[in-house]
């Protein structure tokens, strides 16, 4: 990244960020400064027409794409969720994969029906299993022989017959602009096509009248710039529907390719366009269908990452700015009033962003710095290395870039740190989504307080 340049000027804000006339960064037409003075700091900021815009783009895309019959694309609630969220994808056209009980709660209280849900988890308990069906859930994605038992089990209890997919590992790994076609088992998701627990799978689920199986389920992976990985697994997944139509009469009508749709974080990051990436993934599973001569099925995806990502961002205040001399000249450490309890990504996978001076325009030379939190880790890291004005001082406000997608919804109170708030701003007027978490909301559950 060129140090001269004003990072706001990168193409990995939300599509409503500007300079205000008076230097400082502007969502929707709100001051940020006037947020974090309404909301306290650190602060999550959504903008909402971006999420909203994302969202109408997946669903038409992957609509457009599809000859045969389109199937749903589902919002992966993992990345973030709230009712205000839940409401605006399921507005603009998405269904909603939920993979824990409590995410189902939040849909079920945003008041999404249960013909839009689809339900993941390695470990499904059978309380929510039980409000799965009960609900009326229209897919839940069978993760293992135990969990066969436990579906049909509720779903004769209740009266219902639920439909099912099975979720299946097709040894293909992807993240990236790099994918591996090995066999990718190791690991807790899924049943295995090479080894045949796809087929026993099918095998116990035909013999249960409480199931109806419509189909099957991959996932490859997670930051998926281009369509690579996804040729090797759809043939492969073609494969295996292939398969269970010879050996077993079952004709797959739907197949889920998950999601794993890359954003950009850096400003070298440049992954496929909505449609493009679209009109490959369903043109690879169209061709490999041809090959093996079955109908098309329905397709379906899980964008999570793709829709609320780019559309959301950390601001931070500044509060210790201490020059680190070193044996390659010197680095400036930035301390801010968050961290990993807010974002663990750095500290957890590696993960880089963009930051920039938010609060006011600087003429200032850049100086090497690294933004790191407050919390008593040297791993506490939030943006590792990154240029920033030379005149910055403690009371700056800094905003990190594309912060929409697992920063919220994997927070923790380490240090017992309170959780950010989270706002959402459109048209020149701010809603909140999450209020911020108090040190009494922490002391609630302390019996002894």
């Amino acid at each position: 990244m060129d140090p001269s340049v004003d990072p706001l000027e990168f193409q990995v804000w939300p599509r409503n960020a500007r300079r205000n006339s008076s230097g400082a960064l502007a969502i929707a037409g709100v001051d940020i400064r006037t947020l974090i003075e309404q909301h306290g700091s650190p602060l999550f900021i959504l903008d909402e027409q971006d999420v909203r815009t994302r969202a109408r783009e997946y669903a038409s895309a992957y609509s457009q794409a599809q000859v045969g019959q389109p199937g749903i694309v589902y919002f992966a609630a993992k990345a973030f969720i709230s009712v205000a969220i839940a409401r605006w994808v399921t507005e603009e056209g998405l269904g909603i994969d939920v993979a824990s009980g409590g995410e189902l709660e939040v849909a079920i209280r945003a008041g999404v029906p249960g013909d839009r849900l689809l339900m993941h988890g390695n470990n499904k308990s059978l309380a929510e299993i039980h409000r799965a069906v009960e609900y009326g859930v229209a897919r839940i994605v069978i993760d293992s022989f135990e969990e066969i038992a436990r579906v049909a089990s509720v779903a004769a209890e209740l009266g219902v017959v639920q439909k099912v997919l099975i979720r299946a590992t097709v040894g293909v790994e992807a993240h990236t602009h790099e994918f591996i076609a090995t066999a990718h088992e190791d690991q807790k998701f899924g049943l295995s096509g090479a080894t045949g627990e796809v087929e026993e799978a099918v095998r116990r689920i035909v013999k249960l009248p409480a199931l109806h199986l419509v189909g099957l389920h991959s996932h490859i992976g997670s930051q998926i710039f281009d369509s690579s990985g996804f040729e090797v697994a759809a043939a492969r997944v073609v494969a295996l529907a292939h398969l269970l139509q010879v050996n077993h009469g079952v004709t797959i009508s739907e197949l889920n390719l998950g999601g794993g749709m890359g954003i950009a974080y850096l400003p070298d990051d440049d992954p496929l366009s909505v449609q493009a990436m679209a009109d490959q993934i369903c043109g690879l599973v169209a061709k490999a269908c041809g090959e093996m001569g079955l109908p098309l099925p329905a397709l379906s995806f899980e964008p999570g990452r793709a829709i609320i990502g780019p559309g959301g961002i950390t601001v931070y205040e500044v509060g210790t700015v201490k020059p680190i001399h070193m044996d390659r000249g010197v680095r400036t450490y930035v301390s801010v009033d968050g961290g990993m309890s807010d974002n663990i990504r750095t500290a957890l996978y590696g993960a880089n962003y963009t930051v920039a001076l938010a609060s006011r325009l600087s003429t200032a030379e850049p100086i090497l710095c690294r933004v790191v939190g407050k919390h008593c880790e040297s791993g506490d890291i939030v943006v590792r290395d990154c240029w920033l004005p030379g005149d910055i001082v403690p009371g700056d406000l800094i905003a990190v870039a594309a912060t929409g997608a697992y920063c919220r919804s994997m927070a923790s109170n380490y240090n017992q740190l309170p959780k950010p708030a989270v706002v959402s701003v459109s048209d020149s007027l701010s809603t909140t989504v999450l209020r911020r978490e108090t040190m009494n909301d922490l002391l609630s559950l302390d019996p002894f307080a």
